[in-house]
């Protein structure tokens, strides 16, 4: 079972936004390190607890700072950008850092409304993923009308951020999926993916579905230190739901000490109840079921908290659970 690190760069509260960034890179050099396959980075615009919009500008520092990982994105947000432009940041990527890149797409359109009128979408605006997802590709394979520069350099995997239709449409352009959230959590995902599996359709000879799921997992050794290690992100989306800001990670002696709503703390406890997170035989059982269910080829773990020494040995205890699934 293949191991990747998804890193959104959180910003923590007492750090400047940029130290984000720094903490980004340093913890790649440890994913390698950890024995980690693949290091991706996230797009997301004016949220106030994640520091990186621009996965190309991110993943060319952390391929500099690394040797042998592949690094991606999970993943740019195809719907704010023009194919063309996606493809010549990511012949560039691949020609600093030949063999190692990856390009992973989605759809999201924005955090709030402001950012999405900041972003230039429209109420009204057509939607073109499947034919933008088809453009990139003839671009960054060499068969559209126009040449990408720089030319020639090895392929750049792409995948698809299976959120909506994502799978019907990955499924119709041949495309691997990363499932995550609400999309892994459905009761009808194994439906879902084995109609992904059944409609695929190779774009290239050795094409076949292939599936990464996206998870937060928090291993330690009681249900009660795990939980712990999960609320700082627990609690920053629940509260987002009532303020409106994904606010910066805080510790959770601070979190523990506020005066909670009730209606935070149902959505904190029901958050924390559906969380991979326990003992590692306790993870290593929730994270089998959902490579059972989905037939997974590989795990993404997407897992953040405030305490950075605390994250590193999550990672470390993770790639360990992972490494005995089959």
């Amino acid at each position: 079972m293949q191991l990747s690190l998804l890193d959104r760069s959180r910003t923590r509260s007492g750090h400047p936004d940029a130290a984000a960034l720094a903490h980004t890179v340093e913890r790649a050099r440890w994913a390698e390190e950890a024995g980690y396959a693949r290091f991706w980075a996230a797009e997301h615009h004016g949220v106030p607890g994640v520091a990186s919009g621009s996965p190309p500008v991110l993943l060319a520092a952390v391929g500099a700072a690394t040797r042998r990982i592949r690094i991606g994105s999970g993943g740019v947000m195809l719907p704010h950008h023009a194919p063309i432009v996606v493809a010549e940041q990511f012949r560039m990527l691949e020609a600093l850092h030949p063999g190692r890149v990856d390009l992973g797409l989605g759809r999201s359109l924005g955090f709030t409304e402001p950012v999405r009128r900041a972003l230039r979408h429209l109420a009204d605006q057509p939607d073109t993923f499947e034919a933008d997802l088809a453009e990139l590709r003839a671009l960054l394979d060499g068969t559209a009308p126009v040449t990408v520069r720089p030319a020639g350099g090895g392929p750049v995997p792409m995948s698809v951020l299976a959120t909506g239709r994502g799978l019907q449409v990955a499924a119709r352009l041949g495309l691997p999926v990363v499932l995550g959230g609400p999309a892994l959590e459905a009761p009808e995902v194994a439906d879902a993916v084995a109609a992904y599996r059944r409609d695929f359709r190779a774009y290239a000879d050795g094409d076949r579905p292939r599936v990464t799921v996206a998870l937060d997992a928090y291993v330690a050794e009681d249900l009660t230190a795990a939980r712990d290690l999960a609320l700082p992100e627990v609690w920053a989306m629940a509260r987002s739901r009532e303020t409106g800001v994904f606010e910066a990670l805080r510790p959770v002696e601070e979190i523990r000490a506020e005066r909670w709503s009730e209606q935070v703390r149902r959505r904190v406890d029901a958050a924390l109840d559906r969380a991979v997170a326990g003992t590692a035989a306790e993870v290593r059982e929730r994270v089998a079921d959902l490579v059972s269910a989905t037939g997974a080829d590989e795990v993404l773990s997407s897992t953040s908290t405030y305490d950075r020494e605390a994250l590193r040995t999550l990672d470390t205890a993770l790639g360990e659970v992972v490494a005995t699934i089959g």
